[in-house]
């Protein structure tokens, strides 16, 4: 120790006597044992008394110091750096801030898993982004800008994901008066982190470019969402004409619009995802593969 901060050892006995800086542990053979905290102490304290200052006085600051440091770290470590990230993200929607936005993003697209980071940081941001929107306290183009930056991430994560060739599949679409939303998406990352290939085709999916891509890839699932639910004739129109496009494929509809139409899609055979939640939804996925081939139309 002496050797590695240029402080006596008769030095640094002293200090531990008088001061109590610092206070290594012991071997049973009595050695002390220092550690790396002790280390940065002694070097601050001896920093301090070059610069002036009694050794008396100097222990007491970097003992001060180093207690302040331990309180940092432990709040820190305490902070949950998820909710940290979501809460950031809506506060630089809040200030209309898209840089920050951004570089928040980017950092939660990096914190852990594509999946994980779905459910605890971006999820919670647009819903409660969503009922700030709904309560007057942000604007449409606030909603606009969290969606747009939010979706950007996450597609631009799928392709990264996606597991090799020879993996099951499934085909995930919006209906077809739907814009982009959430729900597909982060579906489609779920499902990749499962194992899946997944392929989707996106926003306002006409039942027929549905049939055609059920055609060309053979998917073991078709997953569609809908956010706003069509209503009356319409929803009937879209339901009956995605169950003839999926042509016995199994297929789940899911979203915050699929409550309104659940007894129409259950009507011709689809199945309702009506939780949003990952263990909900791997659960439903795997009892359809585990059917059999024949048995697989719901």
């Amino acid at each position: 120790m002496a050797e590695m901060t240029g402080v006596s050892a008769p030095t640094l006995r002293a200090w531990e006597r008088r001061y109590g800086v610092p206070v290594p542990s012991r071997t049973d053979s009595a050695y002390r044992v220092y550690s790396e905290a002790d280390v940065a102490m002694i070097r601050r304290v001896r920093e301090l008394c070059e610069s002036g200052i009694s050794a008396a006085e100097a222990a007491r600051l970097a003992s001060e110091e180093a207690e302040e440091h331990t309180s940092s770290a432990a709040r820190v470590e305490a902070e949950d750096p998820f909710e940290t990230l979501r809460q950031q993200i809506i506060d630089a929607v809040d200030r209309f801030e898209p840089e920050t936005l951004a570089r928040k993003l980017e950092q939660a697209a990096t914190l852990a898993q594509p999946s994980i980071v779905i459910e605890r940081v971006f999820r919670g941001a647009l819903i409660e982004i969503g009922e700030r929107w709904e309560d007057g306290s942000m604007s449409v183009a606030q909603e606009h800008l969290a969606t747009d930056a939010i979706l950007g991430v996450v597609q631009r994560l799928i392709p990264l994901i996606q597991p090799g060739p020879g993996a099951r599949n499934a085909l995930l679409a919006c209906f077809e008066d739907d814009e982009p939303g959430f729900a597909v998406h982060a579906l489609s990352v779920h499902l990749s982190s499962w194992g899946w290939q997944t392929v989707v085709l996106g926003a306002r999916t006409p039942p027929s470019a549905v049939g055609h891509a059920v055609r060309e890839l053979s998917p073991a699932v078709v997953g569609l969402s809908t956010t706003v639910a069509p209503r009356g004739h319409r929803a009937r129109e879209l339901v009956d004409g995605y169950a003839a496009a999926c042509a016995g494929v199994p297929w789940v509809v899911g979203g915050a619009g699929v409550e309104a139409i659940a007894k129409l899609v259950v009507a011709r055979g689809g199945l309702v995802l009506d939780e949003p939640d990952p263990k909900t939804i791997r659960t439903l996925f795997e009892s359809i593969i585990a059917r059999p081939r024949s048995n697989r139309r719901v």
